[in-house]
């Protein structure tokens, strides 16, 4: 896992900068100008987003060494997702990487769109998950139904973690709706989160 991230992060990070540089001074001097709340929780998320799109792009392109398919496409469904050993190392990436690669998909379109049916993230997921199949047959991938429907339960996941998390917050009181508590909850989960992906990463 440590392996992975490092790569990752280490293809992309003079995107990720030049992309941070560009969004957050749009963004400061537009909130500056329209005088509208700040809330920092929805920066990181709409700005997560955005790098969120950039390692899927980079990960669903780049060459694939690990194909080991005998033809460029498979129609059949579940066919190679039972090919592999459980938590072998291609199950973990032909099977579980696609079903949680697309789960902050379906909650950021959940996020985004402010919708709170599965019929519809379900469909936007499906015609990503799609168009990323055929593009990778075109580049000298492959077409695995299999990965569409992986991705398509990964995105209905993360649609129901939005409904989940949409559902908590609002049980709070409106006292929390407030910039200045929204702010501070976001930090303290910013500092959680960081100290425990330090853990996990070195794990």
């Amino acid at each position: 896992m440590k392996a992975n991230i490092l790569w990752l992060f280490d293809s992309i990070w003079p995107s990720i900068v030049i992309t941070a540089v560009i969004i957050v001074t749009l963004r400061i001097w537009y909130i500056i100008k329209n005088k509208v709340d700040f809330y920092l929780y929805h920066e990181l998320i709409m700005f997560s987003f955005v790098v969120y799109i950039m390692c899927l792009f980079y990960v669903v392109t780049f060459p694939d060494d690990l194909v080991t398919f005998p033809t460029s496409f498979n129609l059949i469904p579940f066919k190679e997702m039972f090919r592999y050993d459980l938590m072998s190392r291609l199950f973990v990436k032909n099977v579980l990487g696609n079903l949680f690669m697309f789960m902050p998909l379906g909650f950021y379109s959940a996020y985004i769109l402010k919708v709170y049916k599965l019929r519809y993230i379900s469909i936007f997921v499906t015609i990503v998950s799609l168009t990323i199949e055929s593009t990778q047959l075109a580049i000298g991938r492959v077409f695995d139904i299999d990965d569409i429907i992986l991705n398509i339960i990964g995105g209905c996941a993360g649609f129901y973690i939005y409904l989940l998390i949409h559902k908590i917050k609002s049980a709070f009181p409106r006292f929390f709706g407030k910039p200045l508590v929204y702010n501070t909850i976001t930090v303290i989960a910013i500092i959680l989160f960081v100290f425990l992906a330090i853990r996990i990463v070195n794990y």
